[in-house]
């Protein structure tokens, strides 16, 4: 079967109804209902899904070989309400209860970044207050939106408030913009949480940084959040909430990459919205990314590359 053809599911893998027997699962939440800007996001998962369809097994980079070593499938996405936004937490809290009682890794295609609210209130209720590592344009922290106190701007307010997090293992990494005070990051830092403003990362290599991450987490649960949005917006164009000035494609790798051995209990991807990128750039970073999560999950094999051939000019250079 050629690669644009048959169903399109995450990276052609098989589709499954429930996640019992998986180590890992991607799954979608077609959700935009709390989004305050541009809508367009319940068609992330559809497109994210479509762009996967030419990411091969092996991570060539880093050696790693998930299909070798865990068994994944694609199992749909959560049926929200897409005419009530506290139903849909509701539903997506319960489906995900589910996932993590049966012990696989989800792994989330959005879907506006309000969707990580209830998946935190649900990992949390299974494996206890976890560790965070926050990728975004946007701290996400308010106290409510337009009167609302869920919406894609409150999840982690909301997760703080219902004792979701460990505050001083939480990383939020990215931020940047203007904002309605001076102090609009300030609420994070003194709850104990980490904030890297995206000024911080500018023309520097992120691997430093998630070195000290790892150090700081150890072996908590830790859950992984990237919002598309902390690309800078000449990368990735399909997302509601543009910030100039915003990470490379590079950066992104270096983060996800550097989450390698900490023990994931589940990531997300948000805020790609297709309308605004008709050519699916976008799209085709997210589904990148998703893949690099799924390469540092816990129990993914990293393969030794034997009998490479050494290259004369490559050792003169590097």
């Amino acid at each position: 079967m050629p690669r644009f053809g048959g169903p399109s599911t995450m990276m052609r893998l098989p589709a499954a109804e429930t996640c019992e027997g998986l180590d890992a699962c991607f799954i979608g939440v077609p959700m935009d209902i709390g989004a305050s800007n541009r809508p367009g996001t319940r068609f992330g998962p559809r497109q994210i899904r479509a762009e996967s369809a030419m990411i091969r097994p092996y991570n060539m980079a880093t050696g790693a070989a998930p299909f070798d070593c865990i068994e994944v499938a694609d199992i749909g996405d959560v049926a929200i309400n897409t005419f009530n936004l506290q139903a849909s937490v509701d539903i997506i809290a319960a489906r995900y209860a589910g996932i993590f009682a049966t012990g696989c890794i989800p792994l989330t295609l959005g879907g506006d970044h309000t969707i990580t609210w209830p998946i935190l209130k649900a990992a949390s209720d299974h494996h206890g207050p976890v560790a965070l590592i926050h990728i975004d344009a946007h701290a996400d922290i308010n106290d409510d939106m337009f009167g609302e106190k869920i919406a894609h701007g409150t999840p982690f307010r909301r997760a703080h408030e219902a004792g979701a997090l460990i505050n001083d293992k939480v990383f939020q990494i990215g931020l940047r913009g203007s904002g309605y005070s001076a102090d609009d990051f300030n609420w994070s830092r003194d709850k104990g949480f980490t904030v890297v403003p995206a000024e911080h990362c500018w023309h520097r290599s992120l691997a430093p940084l998630m070195d000290v991450v790892r150090e700081r987490i150890g072996d908590a649960p830790v859950y992984l959040t990237f919002d598309i949005d902390s690309l800078d917006p000449g990368l990735a164009p399909g997302t509601g909430t543009q910030e100039m000035g915003g990470l490379t494609s590079i950066q992104a790798l270096e983060i996800v990459r550097g989450c390698a051995g900490l023990n994931l209990i589940g990531c997300d991807l948000v805020e790609v919205s297709p309308p605004y990128d008709p050519g699916g750039t976008t799209a085709l970073l997210a589904s990148n990314i998703l893949y690099e999560m799924l390469c540092v999950l816990p129990k993914v094999d990293r393969h030794r590359r034997e009998n490479v051939p050494t290259d004369p000019l490559h050792e003169r250079i590097f």
